[in-house]
C-alpha cells in the first residue's frame, strides 16, 4: 500500500508487487487489474524479463487501469566504501532514468547486505540526503527498508533513525510486516514515526518457523 498517495480520505492505494505472482510479466498485470487493485510495485527481475522497453511496460500497465506505485529493489546502496560509493550512485541514476519511462515517482531501497558495507547511522543518512537531492531534481522519492538480514540495518526503527536523520522531503520508511515480524520486532514504536515520514507499507506473511530470516 502506498501510504500518503491519496485514494479518496484515506490517503492509501492499495497494490501488489509483481514478485508476488507468478507468470508472464504481461499475465501478471492483468491478474492484477482483475484482481482489482488500483496500482503494481514492479519488480526488477520482471522488468530485466520483459522482453520490450520500461516505455511499453507503462502503456500495459496503462491501459489495464493500473499505476506503478514503485519500481523495487534498489540494492546495496547506502555505507558503501569508495570507489563503490561512486559506482552506487551512477547505478542509482540510471534506476531512476528507468522509473521515469516507467512513470513511477517511488523507488525501495532496501538496506545493504554486502560485506563491503560500512555502517552508521549518519553515514547511512548522508548517502540517503545526496540521493534525495538527485532524486528531487527530478521530482522523485525513494522510500528505505530494512531487510530483516540487513548487514547494518535490519530494524525497521534503525531505518526510521536513518530516514530521521536524513531530514529530505524526498526520503521516506517503508514498513514491511514480513521484515519485522520475521525479527519479532516491537511493534509499539511505530506510532512514534510521522505518517507523513512513510512512504509506503507492505503486508506479507509467512509461516512462524524457526530457521534463518532468508531462507
Amino acid at each position: 500500500m502506498e501510504a500518503g498517495g491519496n485514494e479518496k480520505e484515506a490517503g492509501v492505494q492499495t497494490a501488489i508487487a509483481t514478485v508476488s505472482l507468478s507468470g508472464t510479466l504481461n499475465e501478471k498485470l492483468e491478474a492484477i487489474a482483475k484482481a482489482q487493485f488500483r496500482g503494481v510495485e514492479i519488480f526488477e527481475n520482471d522488468l530485466l524479463s520483459f522482453n520490450g522497453t520500461p516505455a511499453e511496460i507503462r502503456r500495459m500497465i496503462e491501459d489495464l487501469g493500473l499505476r506503478t506505485i514503485t519500481f523495487q529493489p534498489f540494492r546495496d546502496f547506502e555505507g558503501m566504501p569508495e570507489p563503490q560509493r561512486a559506482k552506487v550512485f551512477s547505478r542509482a541514476e540510471r534506476k531512476i532514468d528507468v522509473m521515469q519511462e516507467l512513470g513511477c515517482d517511488l523507488l525501495l531501497v532496501c538496506s545493504n547486505v554486502s560485506p563491503d558495507a560500512i555502517g552508521g547511522i549518519d553515514r547511512a543518512a548522508a548517502d540517503f540526503h545526496e540521493l534525495g537531492e538527485r532524486a528531487a531534481k527530478r521530482d522523485l522519492r525513494v522510500a528505505f527498508e530494512a531487510l530483516a538480514w540487513g548487514r547494518h540495518v535490519n530494524d525497521y526503527r534503525d531505518a526510521w533513525e536513518v530516514v530521521r536523520r536524513t531530514d529530505h522531503p524526498s526520503i521516506g520508511l517503508v514498513l514491511d510486516t514480513f521484515h519485522i515480524l520475521a525479527r519479532g520486532t516491537d511493534l509499539r514504536p511505530i506510532r512514534a514515526v510521522p505518517k507523513g515520514r512513510i512512504f509506503l507499507i507492505q503486508v506479507a506473511d509467512a509461516p512462524q518457523l524457526d530457521i534463518d530470516y532468508l531462507p
